[in-house]
């Protein structure tokens, strides 16, 4: 069933790989202008090409989203390029190191939260000025299962996805009678560089992590790109401040 998005303009963080892409083509899938945004533009100019191999229309624009000049720079670039923006998925994200609490140092701390929850703070404060600006659009921004429950050596990234579910819930009633709906994804363990790089070459750690979803594998970046693109089309149009798991049923277990 199409989305609705078609002519819409949609912005896509850390679309060089993994989710990010993923959600970038399903956007332009459905008809939908892409800017496409990360701190690795050849990973991101190979998202623009797939989706202009597969007939849609994208550009990309580089950006660290833990500096605010960049941030605003990206939204007022998508602006001037494609004159609105429709939809924002927040989704630029590190994964850190896995260190107990009590052992993590200072400076890994800042780094994963600068980008991680600043990150989508900043994204989310030029993303609302522009949508209030032209009188609405839908936000998603990626969580993680790790943001519903406590998950050992997560420390600051657990924290930072936390922290995203919060102020995904806050912005939501902050703009809730502004047609600007916000909402949050929470994927489990996806077959992404990221998970990769936690997961190792390890036989026996990848099956840990397919073990831990009831389902009894990894999820696709695909499936949780379908997840975004249903969250910032009309067919959602009543569902804002949510934080939808898309885990295989971790956090039900």
């Amino acid at each position: 069933m199409p989305l609705g998005l078609d002519g819409k303009v949609a912005l896509v963080t850390g679309a060089a790989s993994g989710i990010g892409r993923a959600t970038a083509l399903t956007f332009a899938r459905e008809g939908a202008r892409v800017v496409v945004s990360d701190v690795d533009a050849s990973g991101a100019e190979e998202t623009v090409s797939l989706i202009g191999e597969a007939g849609g229309e994208s550009v990309f624009i580089h950006a660290d989203v833990s500096k605010a000049a960049h941030v605003e720079a990206l939204i007022s670039g998508t602006v001037d390029v494609f004159g609105r923006l429709d939809a924002a998925h927040n989704n630029a994200g590190i994964e850190g190191i896995r260190v107990p609490t009590a052992d993590f140092p200072e400076d890994e701390w800042d780094r994963v939260m600068s980008i991680n929850l600043k990150g989508v703070w900043l994204c989310m404060k030029y993303e609302i000025q522009q949508m209030l600006a032209q009188g609405g659009g839908a936000i998603v921004n990626t969580s993680s299962i790790a943001g519903l429950i406590g998950m050992k050596g997560s420390t600051a990234y657990g924290a930072a996805k936390h922290g995203v579910v919060g102020l995904t819930k806050v912005a939501a009633l902050e703009y809730a009678q502004s047609g600007i709906r916000v909402n949050a994804v929470c994927p489990g363990a996806v077959e992404t560089p990221l998970a990769r790089r936690l997961m190792g070459e390890d036989p026996e750690r990848e099956a840990m992590y397919m073990a831990i979803h009831p389902v009894g594998r990894l999820g696709t970046p695909n499936e949780i790109a379908e997840a975004v693109a249903w969250l910032c089309s009309d067919a959602a149009s009543f569902v804002t401040g949510l934080a939808m798991p898309v885990d295989g049923g971790v956090v039900a277990a």
